[in-house]
């Protein structure tokens, strides 16, 4: 299986507010769903930024009640281009991550926001992958992270 998908999208927006909308914005514009729900419950994400910066920072999901789920780390922080992120769903073993990132390209008045998520072929069946082939595992992860940049889309208008 081949273990990644990307996606790429136009948005009308500048990259510096595709990117502060990415980031700062998450709660207001992500979508859930039921196939690659972070926890059994979703709750509101948001990006947790050490003193501003991005590097070393959390994705986490913030439950009714106020339970915390950390779905990743940032691993490389570069405003308004590029941003990379662990990603752990809760039904992934403890030890298991895998890895998205994402890019702000200036393309006229508007910006391509790509979005590549990799490290699939390292989640075990089960749960995890619903069942579904890899292909279709794939084509469905990639739908998901297309539904979420039109959402970031329709957010920066």
């Amino acid at each position: 299986m081949t273990s990644k998908v990307y996606v790429a999208l136009r948005v009308k927006a500048t990259p510096e507010r595709a990117f502060a909308a990415f980031v700062g914005e998450i709660g207001a514009w992500w979508r859930p769903s039921p196939l690659f729900e972070t926890t059994p419950r979703p709750g509101v994400l948001s990006f947790e930024l050490p003193d501003g910066e991005g590097e070393g920072g959390r994705l986490i999901e913030t439950r009714a009640g106020g339970k915390v789920f950390e779905i990743g780390r940032i691993t490389a922080w570069e405003p308004p281009a590029r941003l990379v992120f662990t990603w752990r769903q809760a039904n992934f073993p403890l030890d298991l991550t895998t890895e998205v990132e994402v890019g702000f390209e200036a393309v006229g008045e508007e910006t391509r926001v790509s979005i590549e998520h990799r490290g699939f072929d390292r989640v075990p069946s089960g749960a995890a992958r619903h069942g579904f082939p890899d292909q279709v595992l794939l084509m469905r992860l990639a739908d998901f992270w297309r539904a979420q940049i039109v959402a970031l889309g329709e957010r920066t208008r």
